[in-house]
């Protein structure tokens, strides 16, 4: 591919751009998806919420933060406050992520009010403000891995590799959040946002900005009057040192596969993960039936991926095996924008859908 090339089909991320004119005449904006076909009886009763499991996995989230930070406080200025905090900081920086995600979706809890408070908290912890990033997100769902319409692409092309390294102790991302937080508070709503944001939710926006201000503010009037960090290690910093779980695994749910189809198989992925990372990441693991079927719970996604697996790629069997196949196809992607990994099916599944690809958007 020349630079000539290169130019001309060079990506426009942004949200007003060139691609999102692009996305709408291709059809690809708000377009119909592929899906697995279901028994209506199955998927029925894998959408049924229950707030046992969503209690039990909140109180053993909060209850770990309470019991490490607490620990962490009380041997603060020796060696011993460093696995507490390193654990603490998991739990808030990273395993907050999945919590605003599940409860956002309002999948997690039978009971309404339930996954509002842990929507909140989640929020605050991970730095996303709650009505904003609900939009956002559901123009992620809409949209998945569409170029000029999804918010959300978390490695774009060429991929910025500086990028994505110093989002594994949170730079990026809390330098975005906290500017978002400030512009917020001033009531300054940019241009892509308001294209997913409704006008009539714009003043909760505001609203939350303006109170997560005031106690990030009492937070370092705290640390300045105590003349010590351990305030700021238990509020706010965490999002620093704890984010590396939560973009080691949530890299994997896209990068590297394909852009612009209308189809999950082909633009998610899957990965089987280990019993502590499947706990702080909610059974997100089970990317590809997620994004199928996203009002299935996440304690009945292990159960939906056995129910449609025939139909899928097969799961990345481990993390390793998942980065071993990612992280080539990154690296070839900063000389070959277009290249991107094509999904294998089993013989079991339905073919690929022309129609639901759009050939000339992206290419191997």
């Amino acid at each position: 591919m020349t630079a000539e090339t290169a130019a001309a089909h060079q990506r426009d991320y942004s949200l007003v751009g060139a691609d999102t004119i692009r996305a709408q005449e291709l059809g690809l904006a708000a377009g119909e998806w592929y899906h697995t076909e279901v028994p209506r009886e199955t998927l029925k009763a894998l959408m049924q919420r229950d707030d046992a499991p969503a209690i039990r996995d909140t109180i053993v989230w909060l209850g770990l933060m309470v019991v490490f930070g607490t620990l962490g406080a009380l041997t603060w200025g020796t060696w011993w406050c460093v696995p507490w905090f390193v654990a603490y900081g998991v739990l808030y920086g990273s395993a907050s992520d999945a919590r605003w995600h599940e409860a956002g979706h309002g999948t997690a809890f039978r009971t309404a009010w339930m996954n509002r408070w842990v929507y909140q908290i989640a929020c605050f912890f991970i730095m996303r403000n709650p009505t904003a990033w609900r939009w956002s997100h559901a123009r992620h769902h809409a949209d998945t891995i569409i170029v000029g319409r999804d918010p959300e692409i978390g490695v774009m092309r060429p991929p910025d590799l500086a990028r994505v390294l110093l989002n594994f102790i949170g730079i990026i991302d809390v330098y975005a959040g906290m500017t978002a937080m400030v512009r917020y508070s001033f009531g300054r709503i940019n241009a892509s946002e308001q294209t997913y944001i409704p006008a009539p939710e714009l003043h909760k926006v505001v609203r939350v900005a303006r109170v997560w201000m005031a106690i990030y503010a009492a937070t370092i009037v705290a640390a300045l009057l105590s003349q010590s960090l351990l305030p700021l290690m238990l509020i706010g910093l965490p999002r620093f040192y704890g984010a590396w779980h939560g973009i080691l695994v949530g890299l994997l749910q896209h990068g590297g596969l394909a852009e612009n189809v209308l189809d999950h198989r082909l633009n998610t992925r899957t990965v089987l993960m280990n019993p502590v990372s499947r706990f702080l990441y909610l059974d997100m693991n089970y990317h590809v039936e997620h994004h199928m079927f996203p009002m299935v719970p996440y304690y009945h996604l292990s159960a939906l991926h056995e129910v449609i697996k025939h139909d899928l790629p097969a799961p990345s069997p481990s993390i390793f095996a998942a980065y071993r196949e990612m992280v080539p196809a990154l690296l070839r992607q900063l000389k070959y924008e277009d290249y991107f990994i094509k999904r294998a099916l089993p013989p079991s599944a339905r073919p690929y859908r022309d129609e639901l690809h759009h050939v000339g958007m992206s290419t191997t």
